[in-house]
């Protein structure tokens, strides 16, 4: 049987079966090989350099690159805020054995100071163990040239460049312009909650003040990084990845440079505030707040020697008067007054009323003074502007009442923000009875509304408000937001500055603007008219509106004189103003604090500045003892003493 089935196999056919099993079998290991000794050629050979790389994460840095900060300018282009490249040298604690000992091995090499080392210290306190950390700033050649030659003694320290902000006008901008310096806790605590802190880890500055703050996130740009392997010593071997930063944009603001220094040089240091605007736009081209400060030694850290100097000044030269100085209006808010009283129909443009030396509170015997003390006569509501009566606004405020007074200078945005592309701006106060009651906790008095009527007692205004508030009248009730900002252009995509939706108050097409404006204008061309020996001599026709604040109380019977009156407690001085007349490209604000010294007056100063801006320079106001030509003078700058008029 065995013999039986073994001559029925077919050997052959298994033969030729099992070679070609064995072949199969042979080539599919073959090819497997084969794929294991390629894939181990490319990893170990082709992919060496790559993996070599990557072997040691330690040596694979992500280096931060800053952007460069846009550039602010004027209005005509002229750069107010530039960059400038400094070096600096930086240090990898991480990489160093004994930092202690390399600190003190560079001290002599490159000059470091005990303030350096703080703000080293301090530096790496927020900042990473391999991070390359700041040790020194704005290095000098030589203190390059000492370290290049001594650097591989020093593992980890580098030098590479960086950007600086540089202020080229100094104070004359300080308080448009701002500055911007060293990212502190507060800062970096603010980067991180608003989650923006990455796109600032190569930098050292942010915007502190002014404009350079308010448009801190279109001027900074976004942080590029380059991925990096670095040798034992911390220096760069090879470039692997990078993602080039993207610069800020810049800026054009809506300021005039030639302007702004011609209104410092009159104002001569003198502790003031003027503020030029254009009404049809609500563009800011003069903002001068004197004294200033220079704002260039902020960028790398003012010495607190210095600070201290600046915070102590009683001139106090880092506020920003125009918006930050809180004064009384005085008699500038008699035009709102008066617009708001015939509005409310208090009164009409045919009421009149006879100015006396004094007016007297219904139902009392306190008298309030007018300022001219023979009185004015009769008056209607134009005349009152004209010559300031007081005793004519001081009927008007009682009876307008302080509700309706507060509801309608709010319209005008007295005691708000007036919405100016500035953080540093205060709202000032125009009171109420509830604000009466919740700061001082008494209630109100008729008394009190008949000094708000006249622009005194509670109520504080800043120059910014004064300004926008005449815009409004000169643009029959259209309020404008105050700004700085033109445009901001990135590569050459020019973004013009979008203006935000302006408020009306009440009818535009109502007479009661043009008969105000007319008061206005007769103030300052009418022989009536307090300002009429300064300004009717202007041919591009001026209209004004003086004012005089007391910085104290006098008593009922108590005659304020100046000589007689310390410096810091005589009068402000107050003048607004907005020309040509008919077709008004301008509205001004000006105080002088204290009335101001060295010659330098508030009505002359005004109108110097307004021929400025609207005559050739051969036919402005100018002093011929002072010129290089007297001839090139119209008139010498006037005098109180030879204009004879009272500003009011």
């Amino acid at each position: 049987m065995a013999l039986l089935n073994d001559e029925i196999r077919d050997h052959t056919a298994e033969s030729v079966l099992f070679v070609r099993r064995a072949v199969i079998a042979f080539l599919v290991v073959a090819l497997m090989s084969a794929a294991l000794v390629f894939n181990l050629y490319h990893l170990q050979v082709g992919m060496h350099d790559f993996y070599q790389t990557r072997s040691n994460q330690n040596d694979i840095k992500m280096l931060p690159i800053a952007p460069s900060r846009g550039l602010i300018m004027d209005r005509n282009g002229v750069v107010l805020a530039q960059n400038i490249t400094l070096y600096q040298i930086q240090v990898i604690p991480g990489k160093m054995p004994d930092l202690k000992a390399t600190l003190n091995a560079l001290k002599p090499i490159v000059d470091l100071t005990q303030d350096d080392l703080d703000s080293f210290h301090d530096a790496m306190i927020h900042g990473r163990h391999f991070a390359q950390i700041p040790l020194k700033l704005a290095l000098t050649d030589v203190e390059v040239a000492r370290f290049s030659v001594n650097q591989f003694d020093f593992p980890g320290v580098s030098i590479s460049t960086y950007q600086q902000r540089r202020y080229p006008y100094g104070a004359e901008l300080a308080h448009v312009v701002g500055y911007v310096s060293k990212i502190n806790d507060k800062d970096a605590k603010r980067l991180d909650e608003e989650g923006i802190s990455e796109n600032y880890a190569a930098d050292h500055d942010i915007g502190k003040q002014g404009v350079e703050k308010y448009y801190e996130n279109i001027l900074h740009g976004r942080t590029g990084y380059q991925e990096v392997e670095v040798d034992n010593h911390g220096h760069v071997v090879r470039l692997l990845k990078e993602v080039p930063p993207q610069a800020g944009q810049n800026i054009y603001l809506t300021l005039d440079l030639g302007l702004q220094q011609y209104i410092e040089k009159v104002l001569k240091g003198q502790r003031a505030a003027v503020v030029v605007m254009d009404p049809r736009d609500g563009g800011i081209k003069a903002m001068v707040s004197s004294p200033s400060y220079d704002p260039n030694p902020f960028v790398n850290g003012i010495s607190s020697k210095e600070y201290s100097a600046l915070l102590k000044n009683p001139d106090l030269p880092l506020i920003n008067r125009v918006t930050q100085g809180l004064y009384p209006p005085a008699s500038t808010v008699k035009p709102f007054m008066a617009t708001s009283a015939l509005f409310e129909g208090v009164i009409t443009p045919q009421t009149t009323f006879f100015g006396a030396p004094t007016w007297t509170l219904p139902g009392t015997e306190r008298h309030y003074r007018d300022w001219l003390k023979t009185g004015h006569g009769l008056l209607n509501v134009t005349k009152a502007i004209e010559e300031s009566a007081d005793t004519f606004f001081y009927q008007v405020a009682y009876e307008m009442g302080i509700d309706r007074i507060h509801t309608w200078l709010s319209k005008f945005g007295y005691g708000q923000s007036t919405g100016i592309d500035l953080d540093e701006q205060y709202n000032g106060v125009l009171p109420s009875r509830e604000w009466k009651m919740k700061v001082h906790k008494k209630g109100w008095y008729q008394g009190d509304t008949v000094s708000v009527g006249i622009g005194q007692g509670y109520w504080v205004a800043t120059p910014i408000q004064m300004v926008r508030a005449l815009s409004a009248l000169v643009n029959n009730g259209k309020l404008e937001t105050p700004h700085l900002l033109y445009s901001s252009k990135s590569g050459k995509v020019i973004t013009p500055y979008k203006m935000p939706p302006t408020q009306q108050i009440a009818d535009g097409k109502s007479p009661i603007w043009g008969i105000v404006k007319n008061g206005m204008f007769g103030m300052a061309n009418f022989p009536n008219g307090t300002g009429y020996k300064l300004f009717h001599t202007a041919p591009y026709q001026i209209a004004a509106k003086s004012g005089t604040s007391q910085v104290f109380s006098l008593r009922e019977n108590q005659v304020y004189n100046a000589k007689m009156t310390p410096v810091r407690l005589r009068d402000h001085i107050f003048y607004t103003a907005f020309a040509p007349y008919k077709h008004p490209t301008v509205v001004m604000a000006l105080i002088m604090e204290n009335g101001g010294g060295d010659g330098v007056v508030a009505g002359p100063t005004a109108r110097a500045i307004l021929d400025h801006i609207f005559l050739p320079p051969q036919a402005t106001m100018c002093d011929p003892a002072k010129a290089d030509n007297p001839a090139d003078c119209e008139q010498p700058v006037p005098t109180p003493n030879s204009l004879g008029f009272s500003e009011h």
